[in-house]
């Protein structure tokens, strides 16, 4: 005899050609607002077998945690296994009931969901933290290296290195930025202008001293002019 019920399957994914009915309709709501959805009470098991599988991790445990005075592992267990399986691998789920029949214990798949999860972000935070260790020992060493290179000084017998010495490279190249850096001096627009003024100064100072300077000597023109007088002559 079919139940009046609608699996899961069929619910969302036949075409439904009959009325639905009002329990049709709250279900539907409740897959609608399954965020919403706290401590679920006494609801029918067969109610939470058709809402509860559209829950998110998230929202699974938050029902389950809100749930009070009832167990809801006979409906949510296969739930969680599927999470195990989504999250780890169909291959790591197979390994974990092989286990539990080899040593015939059994655990509900929200704790084992759990456990798995824990161990992974332990694994994870090991990994970034050697990953973080190694890095920083890699920082470490280079700075060290660094700072080797700027503290090493030349030895104290070979003088001649630091004033441009046979042999100096850093002489010869501090010479040859001097001589660069004083050429681009000399070729610079101020010191040719610089240059240019002080000749202009200099032609007018002689211009100048020339129109000045007198063309006999003073205490001279008297004597001269003494030397070609003629002494008066008397007359008897």
């Amino acid at each position: 005899m079919r139940s009046r019920h609608q699996t899961k399957e069929e619910w969302g994914t036949k075409p439904i050609r009959r009325i639905p009915t009002l329990v049709d309709l709250c279900v539907q709501k409740a897959i609608d607002n399954v965020r919403y959805l706290g401590d679920v009470g006494e609801t029918d098991t067969y109610l939470l077998e058709r809402f509860l599988p559209h829950c998110t991790v998230e929202q699974l445990m938050h029902i389950e945690d809100s749930t009070e005075d009832r167990d809801l592992s006979p409906v949510t267990d296969k739930l969680w296994k599927n999470f195990y399986s989504k999250e780890f691998g169909s291959k790591s789920t197979s390994v974990v009931v092989e286990r539990m029949k080899e040593k015939k214990v059994s655990f509900k798949w929200r704790q084992l969901y759990e456990a798995k999860l824990k161990d992974v972000e332990e694994a994870q935070q090991k990994s970034f933290d050697r990953i973080k260790q190694l890095y920083k020992n890699a920082e470490s060493e280079r700075q060290s290296r660094k700072i080797q290179l700027c503290t090493k000084v030349p030895p104290s017998s070979n003088k001649r290195s630091f004033y441009g010495g046979p042999g100096s490279s850093t002489g010869n190249t501090k010479s040859g930025l001097m001589k660069k850096a004083k050429q681009e001096f000399l070729n610079s627009r101020e010191v040719k202008n610089l240059s240019a003024m002080k000749k202009t100064a200099c032609y007018n100072h002689r211009s100048f001293s020339s129109i000045k300077k007198p063309s006999h000597l003073p205490g001279k023109s008297g004597a001269s002019s003494s030397k070609f007088s003629t002494p008066p002559r008397r007359r008897f």
